[in-house]
């Protein structure tokens, strides 16, 4: 995936002052710190960081930002709303390099839910988690964790150890092997006995 690139401008002034009057001007102030370096104050345009944030993903993806002509690549690592309106307020990005590791959430996909034997049966796809906190390398975040249900059946669970994850990318729950998915029995589902056919009634 191409990454996005933002214009952005340095600012001189700070403070909640300077920030109201960069908003007046349609764009939104911002920082870019880490990496050892000096945090550098800067504005954004307002049209493309709402599109950003509204499009989804926005603290999972890396950005390009050229500051005056300098190109810094970056991570999003919060950014403030307006409480009424919605728009942004102000962004906060972490600089990175080869060697920055980051906390964030990826989403989950699941796959092959036309032939899960569960949900051929009328089971129900229950997920417990639509994202899962990882660690990892900030220049290689997964853009999702892959769960394939091409074998689940009802009364099964999903758990994370079953998950095949990208090199150096671990999860942040470490004390226990968590359920992400399960397949959920339909009402008035009852198991058939061992040895019993499915649908066979059993004999008296």
């Amino acid at each position: 995936m191409a990454e996005f690139e933002f214009k952005a401008e340095r600012r001189e002034r700070a403070g909640k002052g300077a920030a109201r009057a960069i908003r007046r001007e349609g764009r939104v102030p911002a920082v870019i710190y880490g990496d050892k370096k000096d945090p550098i104050s800067i504005s954004l345009p307002y049209k493309e960081t709402e599109m950003q944030i509204k499009k989804g993903g926005f603290l999972s993806h890396i950005l390009t930002i050229d500051v005056d002509g300098e190109k810094v690549r970056v991570i999003p690592r919060d950014y403030q709303l307006d409480v009424v309106r919605d728009f942004p307020m102000h962004v906060d990005f972490l600089r990175i390099s080869k060697t920055t590791k980051i906390t964030v959430g990826v989403h989950v996909n699941f796959i092959n839910e036309e032939t899960c034997p569960g949900l051929k049966r009328g089971g129900a796809l229950n997920i417990v988690r639509r994202e899962v906190e990882v660690e990892c390398p900030a220049i290689s975040i997964p853009e999702s964790i892959t769960v394939d249900l091409a074998t689940a059946d009802i009364g099964d669970s999903i758990h994370v150890s079953a998950v095949e994850l990208p090199e150096g990318v671990t999860p942040t729950i470490t004390d226990r092997d968590f359920t992400i998915a399960t397949i959920a029995a339909p009402a008035g589902y009852n198991e058939p006995a061992e040895g019993e056919e499915e649908g066979e009634e059993a004999s008296e």
